[in-house]
């Protein structure tokens, strides 16, 4: 369980199931290194790409388990354009206004008993998650940070390593890893936020309703897809997702482990 960040009491409501979630606090090494003003681009950076990561991780999902062919080119269509000023540089704040929209509303494949509930669920994390993404792209353009692609961290990569790789259950560990991921994201913006300049901080802050919520979505669409109790599979995680957490990391990012060695 971790300890509360210092944030103004509204919040603590919102923020007690995360750090009963988590196993383990941000070490205080990590919140050290990224308030210094010279590793704020490389957070910005590594952050408005996990906003873009968040976005296709449920595009992927619904693709894999969920959509029609029609659903699948509909959502592809929407993700395009941030895909492509992310990875091409193709692209601006003025072409990505108001992109995260889809034009209907997409349908569960009939085989697909979840599939509904999932759509519905991800599509507005989707959106979200895209806003996020041309908030971000925003601030580094007001702080006259370029954007620049960076490598992943290995944070996500080593908790895909223990997903099953049979179904459902490798959907459950999927969902569960995302609820992970969301649930980080939620206590490092909490932990950071005091730290930054102001108008960052309370971007910061503001993120913190909209990533609790991601995280117990997940971790319901698992629980719903599987008579199994999760519970197991999330104390799996929990303590994969701790480890990569406090050990040490040299490659610092949004969602790196212990600084240095």
């Amino acid at each position: 369980m971790t300890n509360a960040p210092s944030l103004s009491s509204e919040f603590d409501v919102l923020l007690a199931p995360i750090y009963d979630f988590l196993r383990c606090d941000t070490p205080n090494a990590w919140v050290e290194e990224a308030r210094k003003p010279e590793n704020l681009p490389i957070i910005l950076r590594d952050h408005l790409l996990c906003e873009l990561k968040a976005a296709q991780s449920a595009m992927f999902l619904l693709k894999r388990y969920a959509l029609t062919e029609e659903g699948i080119s509909d959502i592809s269509k929407m993700m395009a354009p941030y895909e492509q000023f992310a990875y091409n540089r193709v692209g601006d704040l003025h072409s990505l206004r108001a992109k995260n929209y889809l034009s209907k509303t997409i349908k569960a494949r009939p085989d697909c008993a979840y599939g509904q509930e999932m759509i519905d669920k991800m599509v507005l994390l989707i959106r979200e998650e895209l806003h996020h993404f041309y908030q971000v792209l925003e601030i580094l353009e007001e702080n006259g940070i370029a954007y620049e692609p960076v490598p992943a961290s290995r944070y996500a990569k080593m908790m895909l390593k223990k997903v099953r790789t049979y179904e459902p259950e490798a959907l459950v560990d999927k969902l569960i890893v995302c609820a992970f991921i969301e649930a980080r994201s939620c206590e490092r913006f909490a932990k950071l936020a005091p730290h930054l300049p102001p108008k960052i901080g309370q971007f910061y802050t503001s993120l913190l309703r909209s990533e609790a919520r991601h995280y117990q979505d997940y971790l319901a669409l698992a629980d719903q897809i599987t008579d199994e109790d999760i519970s197991d599979r999330v104390a799996l995680f929990r303590d994969v997702e701790a480890d990569l957490i406090q050990s040490p990391d040299d490659n610092f990012k949004f969602h790196s482990g212990h600084p240095g060695n």
